[in-house]
């Protein structure tokens, strides 16, 4: 296989989803501050946009990854994942025993490039797009959850270790993120039943990497791993999702239909 990925012709209608999931984000975010916020400070709307904001950059970053093919994605993943073991190692001040805990982050979050190089029986050449699911689903089933809990959160899911969290927006997270990797089935081997097992998988598995890196913070005293991505916090803060839920979804691709 050559290291340029492949844009087969439904690749404009991934960019186009994305470009309009971000794009109503974005909106949401313009009316909220006007309408709600009505111009002045207040601190989940303007969070809010911040995080579109980060967002934009973020997707622009990968789709230029995409675009170098698999040596940008590689790399842009090996920085991403550099910038993470850094702040794991030094957020809250040195102290002994961290190395081999990031390590082992780094290389979950190192998991999710190697999708690219999985040809699954029957679907060749799509590992960009397994990718792509896995993005979606982890980074978007943050977004639901956040959504969720601002709307209807009353009961916390891990009061002594991420207040933040609640039993509503777990739920609605969880359902959201189902219903999306239903609708995003045709871009995997994925019948939407099974779409929508495997998102209810990465995101079960997002939601135990965050807990347990929030537990981590609390140990140390600190609220984020750092100040890269406003709205967000550090760079550790955006892949907790993803260091334990990219090497579960490749395992389940490579034992269910490699």
């Amino acid at each position: 296989m050559t290291d340029i990925l492949p844009l087969p012709p439904d690749a404009q209608t991934l960019v186009l989803v994305i470009l309009a999931t971000l794009g109503l984000g974005s909106a949401v975010a313009w009316v909220l501050k006007r309408a709600v916020a009505r111009g002045r400070p207040h601190g989940v709307i303007d969070n809010i946009g911040q995080r579109m904001g980060a967002w934009w950059i973020m997707a622009a970053l990968l789709g230029s990854a995409f675009l170098l093919g698999r040596p940008g994605v590689v790399l842009l993943f090996a920085g991403v994942a550099i910038l993470a073991l850094h702040e794991f190692l030094t957020a809250g001040g040195p102290a002994g025993g961290r190395t081999l805990v990031g390590l082992g982050i780094a290389s979950g979050v190192g998991f999710a490039p190697a999708l690219l190089w999985l040809d699954l029986p029957g679907h060749p050449d799509r590992g960009g797009y397994l990718l792509m699911f896995l993005l979606m689903v982890s980074q978007l089933g943050d977004v639901f959850q956040y959504i969720w809990g601002k709307l209807f959160g009353r009961h916390p899911l891990a009061p002594r270790i991420s207040p933040a969290k609640t039993l509503e927006g777990l739920a609605g997270g969880l359902a959201s993120a189902a219903a999306l990797g239903a609708a995003l089935a045709w871009m995997t081997p994925f019948t939407p039943l099974q779409g929508a097992g495997m998102a209810l998988g990465i995101v079960s598995l997002g939601v135990t990497g965050g807990l347990l890196l929030s537990a981590e913070k609390r140990r140390r005293g600190i609220k984020d791993w750092g100040t890269r991505l406003p709205g967000h916090g550090g760079m550790l803060d955006r892949v907790d999702s993803v260091f334990l839920s990219a090497p579960g979804f490749y395992g389940a691709l490579w034992l269910g239909w490699g």
